[in-house]
This record gives structure tokens, C-alpha cells and sequence, in this order.
């Protein structure tokens, strides 16, 4: 790849080989691909790390390009377009990415902007953070910035 634009087409067209094949009809269904662990990671705090190269963070230039809303956003558009030359697309039926993975865009964005914060252990909703503070003998996730 020789663009990070290549990069990402790349990704994308990865992502939704399962889809345009007939296989999974969104992102998150589509068994063994990157997004969907992406997605599955995203969810569930306690799931192992991934070797997956990680979106980009602010003054991180060997990351990927774009955020991972931002990716996710791409891929639900351009899963979306019907190809004449392949069975599936995601149906336009179906609700954006984000409503259909039950996340609130206020608070995708509030949990995006925090990892650009120090001393971020774990991020997810207030029961998640609770639980996961319990686990470890603590009272919360973090300490915000002053």
C-alpha cells in the first residue's frame, strides 16, 4: 500500500469480503474479520489485546490513518452500495453503525476524546468502569486531568 487512502480501501474491502460474498449481512456479524474483533474489543474491556494495528491517537503517526469511528462510518457507507457483481450489501434498512451497536454518538465521542487523557486504565459505560475499578481494588477507572 502506498497511500494511507490505499490503506484504508484495503481494510475495507477485507471487512467486507463476508458481506458482498452473502456470508454475514453487517460488519459485526462478519465472522474472522478485523472489524469485528475491532468491535468485540471495543465492547468488552476484558477481552485479550489485539495484534491488530491500533487507529490513530494524536502525535501517533505509525497508526492507522483515521479514528475508528471514523472506519466504521466508512465501512457501513461503502458496505452499503450495491454491486451488481457480488450477492450482498449491508441493506439500507438498517439502522448506522452506531445505533445498531446500541452506542450513543455523544457518548462515543466522549469516550474517544478520553483516550487522549493520562492515566486512562479502562473506558466503557459507568457499570462497566464500576465493575472493572471493583476488580482491581479501586474506586474508579481513572483520575481525570485537573
Amino acid at each position: 500500500m502506498l497511500t494511507e487512502s490505499a490503506l484504508l480501501a484495503c481494510m475495507t474491502y477485507v471487512d467486507l469480503n463476508p458481506i458482498r460474498a452473502g456470508i454475514a449481512t453487517t460488519p459485526e456479524e462478519s465472522d474472522f474479520t478485523s472489524i469485528q474483533r475491532r468491535i468485540e474489543q471495543t465492547a468488552d474491556l476484558s477481552a485479550p489485546a489485539s495484534l491488530l494495528l491500533p487507529f490513530a491517537r494524536e502525535g501517533k503517526p505509525e497508526e492507522l490513518p483515521c479514528s475508528f469511528a471514523d472506519y466504521l462510518a466508512l465501512v457501513d457507507w461503502t458496505g452499503r452500495v450495491i454491486r451488481l457483481d457480488k450477492r450482498g450489501h449491508i441493506p439500507h434498512h438498517l439502522a448506522p453503525v452506531l445505533q445498531r451497536l446500541g452506542i450513543e454518538e455523544g457518548q462515543w465521542l466522549g469516550q474517544v476524546t478520553l483516550f487522549r487523557r493520562h492515566g486512562i486504565r479502562a473506558i466503557g459505560d459507568k457499570i462497566c468502569c464500576q465493575r472493572y475499578a471493583a476488580h482491581c481494588g479501586q474506586t474508579r477507572c481513572y483520575q481525570p486531568n485537573p
